[in-house]
């Protein structure tokens, strides 16, 4: 590979690694396992990177290859590996004041998520990125129509979940 187009993929992922980030934040729920999969999809950028013609905005594709990447793993591993899980780990900090009430939101809609299966996954993590059903359907690589009606969907299985 050459070097401009080395060092454009490299500001490119540092722009954009929170993408990252967040997808393995989907898919993972420890720290040894986060860094895997961001390292395994950061190898899967890099291949694809001389394929990607710029059709799409660079977080739109990055999206894309990330979640791909993190179903496929995730897919693989989850029919061998147990990993510990989030809600074990002490996040907070002590404090006199401190109000627990949007932690604990979180953690009932993490759980909540983890009960989706992985294009439900997908799909929750896009529309929480505020990506709009277009931006969405690129990505997932289904037409816009059909995104609508997966996330309506999604919501009311999430809706079930945290209100049973």
């Amino acid at each position: 590979m050459s070097k401009p187009l080395e060092q454009n993929f490299v500001e490119l992922l540092e722009q954009n690694q929170n993408i990252v980030h967040k997808v393995c934040r989907l898919y993972t729920n420890n720290y040894d396992a986060h860094n895997d999969l961001f390292q395994e999809i950061t190898i899967q950028l890099w291949k694809a990177f001389p394929k990607f013609r710029g059709d799409s905005k660079f977080s739109t594709w990055m999206y894309r290859v990330g979640l791909n990447t993190a179903i496929t793993l995730y897919r693989k591993s989850k029919r061998t590996i147990n990993t510990q899980q989030f809600d074990t780990v002490q996040f907070k900090i002590s404090a006199e004041e401190y109000d627990s009430t949007e932690e604990e939101q979180l953690k009932l809609l993490y759980n909540a998520v983890y009960q989706l299966n992985d294009i439900e996954k997908a799909l929750v993590f896009l529309y929480l990125e505020d990506k709009n059903y277009k931006e969405i359907s690129e990505t997932m690589g289904i037409t816009e129509v059909n995104a609508r009606v997966k996330m309506n969907r999604v919501k009311n299985k999430l809706r079930t979940i945290l209100n049973p």
